[in-house]
């Protein structure tokens, strides 16, 4: 995964916040939480798996 990668999930994630600010049905909004949750949980992932790489120079 590249910085770009890591750059279009944070962009995705506030995207869907803003949705879920924006939408008045609770389901929806439960399930969008939901949805960020699981997207953020995946970023942090990712990123723990690019700190944990070997540099290579």
């Amino acid at each position: 995964m590249t910085e770009r990668n890591l750059r279009e999930q944070e962009v995705q994630i506030a995207r869907y916040r803003l949705l879920e600010r924006e939408v008045t049905d609770p389901l929806a909004a439960g399930l969008l939480h939901i949805i960020i949750l699981e997207l953020e949980a995946d970023l942090q992932e990712k990123i723990g798996e690019l700190l944990r790489e070997p540099r290579h120079q």
